[in-house]
């Protein structure tokens, strides 16, 4: 699903040169629900970025759900963030003016999904992540748990392969957070979808199946657990 070998990335910040991944060989199989964690610069997000294809690696070898991403054009890794990748960032990222449903539908019509399959698609999504009859709100209008169920119900309405999660539980109360990543983990079991959060949130990486942790750009230790 996911093969990442010897992938290192260095940063230049003015004369200081920092090393965000001095190395990383990570491999994620079909359906994992898991976290890669560690303290504020140690790598995470920079690798979850490059997992996700928003940002490339200086060196090493990426592959999405057995595709190389290596050598790619801007288009050609937007195309394949589109076609294999939903995001879940912890300041939502919702569009104002658009209501919930047209958050989540957005995406389908940029594909060219016909509009009845749009419809049924979304209204399937907003049911099932517990926002049915809050379709016409637009974010003003919910909650921070409830803009983050209309954030997933966006990320997994295009059937990705691979659902990447940046600090999803930040900007939630524990309550709200817990009940934003037991959502997750059932639509993991119902959908099958590969879940990777980046995190340092404790009960995020209680939550994990798997446990990957980061320090300074390095692997330092990859747990799994009975899910």
């Amino acid at each position: 699903m996911i093969r990442i070998e010897n992938v290192k990335k260095d940063y230049v910040d003015g004369d200081t040169v920092v090393h965000a991944l001095r190395g990383v060989t990570l491999e994620v199989s079909d359906g994992e629900f898991m976290s890669i964690a560690g303290p504020s610069g140690s790598g995470k997000s920079t690798l979850l970025n490059i997992i996700g294809c928003i940002d490339e690696a200086d060196s090493g070898s990426v592959e999405v759900d057995g595709v190389s991403a290596d050598g790619k054009s801007t288009r050609e890794l937007a195309g394949l963030r589109r076609e294999k990748l939903g995001f879940v960032f912890q300041s939502f990222n919702l569009i104002p003016v658009l209501t919930a449903y047209e958050n989540v539908s957005f995406s389908l019509s940029l594909l060219g999904v016909p509009e009845a399959e749009i419809r049924e698609r979304t209204m399937t999504l907003l049911d099932e992540v517990g926002l049915s009859g809050m379709e016409e709100r637009r974010p003003a209008k919910l909650s921070g748990g409830q803009q983050q169920r209309v954030a997933i119900a966006r990320a997994l309405v295009k059937n990705p392969s691979i659902v990447l999660a940046d600090e999803p539980t930040a900007n939630l109360d524990s309550h709200t957070g817990e009940s934003i990543l037991e959502l997750m983990e059932a639509m993991n079991r119902k959908h099958g979808t590969t879940f990777v959060f980046s995190t340092h949130d404790r009960m995020v990486m209680d939550f994990a199946h798997r446990l990957t942790s980061l320090h300074d750009g390095l692997i330092t230790a990859d747990e799994r657990r009975t899910a």
